[in-house]
C-alpha cells in the first residue's frame, strides 16, 4: 500500500519531559483566564442546541475530518455526539459522507478547544465519554507547552468528567499525557500499547498500515469534581515521578 509509509514522531526527547510536572503545577496554581472567542462561544451554543439534556455526551475533541465523530456516533446511537475541530476546512472534507448520511446523533462545530473546553467546565456540562485522537504531537523538546498535557487549559479536561481517551502514536505522549492525568486526578493512570480493530481515523489507519505502534491512555473519571486539583498535584508529584520514570 503506497499510502503506507507514515514515520514515528522525529524527537530528540526519548523520555518524559524534565519540565513536565513544573509545568503541570504552575497551571493548576495559576487559574487560565484566557478570553473566550465568540465564534467558541457560539460553536457551544450550537453543539448543544440538539443535545435532549439527557442523553449521554461524547466529545471528539480536535475531530479533523470527522470520520471519528461519524463512527462514534454509529457506534453510540443513544448518545449525543460532539466534533470540535478548529479548522473549517478540515470539518468541510468529511468524505464520503453526503448530509443525509450523516448520524442525525451528531453535530460538527468550529471551535478552538482552548475555548471549548473551559465553556463546558464553566456551564457545568459533564461527559460520557471524551475522545483526544492523535493530537498534534509538538515532538520538539522545546516545544513541550504546545502539547495538550502541559498546555493551561490541561486542568479543565478532566473536570468534564466520563471516560477519557487519548491516543497517539509517540510513546513519549502517552507516558507525559498519563503523567499529567494521573497529577491532576491523584490516581495512578496507566498506558498502554494497543491494536485498533476498526481505525477511528484516517490517521490510525495509516499509522497501523505502516506497521507502528500505537499507544491509549484511558481513564474513568466518573462524575467526581475535581476541584482538589492543586492539593492531588502536590501530593501525587513525587510519587507520579518515581512511578513513571
Amino acid at each position: 500500500m503506497s499510502y503506507a509509509n507514515s514515520r514515528i514522531p522525529s524527537s530528540a526527547q526519548v523520555g518524559i519531559h524534565e519540565h513536565l510536572e513544573r509545568c503541570v503545577a504552575r497551571h493548576v496554581a495559576s487559574p487560565f483566564r484566557k478570553p473566550h472567542a465568540a465564534y467558541s462561544v457560539d460553536a457551544l451554543d450550537q453543539a448543544l442546541a440538539g443535545w435532549d439534556g439527557r442523553a449521554g455526551l461524547i466529545l471528539d475533541a480536535g475531530c479533523g475530518v470527522a470520520h471519528s465523530t461519524i463512527q462514534i456516533a454509529r457506534e453510540h446511537p443513544e448518545a449525543w455526539v460532539i466534533g470540535v475541530d478548529q479548522s473549517a476546512d478540515r470539518l468541510a472534507r468529511r468524505k464520503p459522507y453526503p448530509e443525509a448520511l450523516l448520524p442525525r446523533n451528531m453535530v460538527l462545530v468550529r471551535a478552538d478547544l482552548v475555548d471549548f473546553w473551559r465553556l463546558l467546565v464553566e456551564r457545568g456540562v459533564r461527559l460520557r465519554k471524551h475522545f483526544i485522537l492523535y493530537p498534534n504531537p509538538w515532538p520538539k523538546i522545546g516545544h513541550l507547552g504546545r502539547r495538550w498535557h502541559a498546555h493551561p487549559v490541561f486542568p479543565f479536561v478532566p473536570r468534564l468528567g466520563g471516560e477519557l481517551e487519548m491516543r497517539t502514536n509517540w510513546r513519549v505522549y502517552a507516558e507525559e499525557f498519563a503523567l499529567a492525568l494521573g497529577m491532576l486526578t491523584g490516581r495512578e493512570v496507566p498506558w498502554q500499547s494497543f491494536e485498533p480493530g476498526a481505525p477511528l481515523t484516517p490517521f490510525e489507519r495509516k499509522y497501523r498500515d505502516s506497521g507502528q505502534a500505537l499507544y491509549r491512555v484511558h481513564l474513568a473519571l466518573g462524575d467526581a469534581a475535581l476541584d482538589g486539583a492543586a492539593e492531588a498535584v502536590h501530593a501525587s508529584a513525587g510519587t507520579q515521578r518515581e512511578s513513571h520514570r
